[in-house]
């Protein structure tokens, strides 16, 4: 008896997609990379790439290939002589189907 896996897509509201999407990242880098079809997000520590996934095509409306996530951690600096450190930031890499792209400049629908 082989039982065969079907792969559960997360449900998720439009107000959990835009917690998890919290806001592009707008640097050179990122910038380059959008040209090859390649966006960044900010997402929360805890957000998991098919959340992030169905996040991104719910609120873009375009069809997303691959995530990547890296978590860069905080670092350590002084104020005023005393030490602190910098919360850690989950980055979510999006890679998109060939002819599609997102414009941050127009906003959501």
């Amino acid at each position: 008896m082989s039982e065969t896996r079907t792969k559960r897509r997360p449900q998720l509201s439009r107000e959990a997609m835009y917690q998890i999407i919290r806001h592009p990242v707008i640097t050179e880098k990122a910038t380059s990379l959008s040209e090859h079809g390649q966006y960044v997000f900010r997402v929360p520590l805890d957000a998991r790439k098919p959340e992030i996934k169905a996040a991104v095509e719910g609120l873009f409306g375009v069809q997303v290939l691959a995530v990547n996530t890296l978590v860069q951690k905080g670092k350590t600096k002084r104020f005023k002589g005393r030490a602190g450190v910098r919360s850690d930031v989950k980055k979510a890499l999006v890679r998109l189907a060939a002819g599609q792209q997102i414009d941050f400049t127009t906003g959501l629908a």
